[in-house]
């Protein structure tokens, strides 16, 4: 998929999120709400990276940070639905690889220890202030709540919580929808 594709898909998954629709209103609103220019100068820095513009892609890279107080290290790879819901605050080492439908809520880190990065699946959520440390994997439609702290792997369609993480709910992969928002 280009990166115009996965730009449009981000896009209108944050206004499914925030409006539950995709319509062309939606599509607008969502272009004005905190997060999205983040999202854009994300996929900006992502196409320079692939055409091996360093120059543009430090740019988008910086920009991100000056005006939308979001740092994502210049080597991120994310699938089609990356939604930063919020991104102030948010913290993405260069190394973290992830999969489609990943919604970052504000104050998120995804970092690096010793230089080896987490790994995560598609269709996940990360709430507020969590932190996802190491080398580390997030399994397919895991739900990490608001400051947790993970350390260690999470399992698919788990949900965690706490200081550090622990798993308090596994759902199971048919009953759950691929929506992240959807509490089931």
């Amino acid at each position: 998929m280009t990166i115009l594709g996965k730009l449009t898909t981000d896009i209108r998954r944050k206004a499914d999120w925030c409006y539950q629709s995709t319509g062309v209103r939606a599509v607008i609103k969502t272009l004005m709400t905190d997060g999205t220019l983040a999202m854009v100068l994300y996929r900006l820095m992502q196409w320079s990276r692939r055409w091996r513009l360093v120059p543009l892609e430090m740019l988008f890279n910086k920009l991100n940070v000056i005006c939308c107080q979001c740092i994502i290290g210049r080597g991120a790879e994310f699938g089609p639905g990356f939604v930063l819901i919020h991104s102030n605050g948010v913290v993405i080492n260069g190394g973290v690889r992830g999969g489609e439908n990943i919604y970052v809520e504000h104050q998120v880190t995804i970092g690096a220890e010793r230089y080896r990065s987490p790994t995560l699946g598609s269709n996940i959520f990360i709430g507020e202030g969590a932190k996802i440390i190491g080398c580390v994997t997030i399994g397919d439609g895991a739900r990490i709540g608001a400051n947790a702290v993970v350390l260690d792997d999470v399992p698919p369609q788990a949900t965690v919580v706490g200081i550090p993480a622990r798993v308090v709910r596994l759902r199971e992969a048919s009953a759950v929808d691929s929506d992240p928002s959807c509490c089931g």
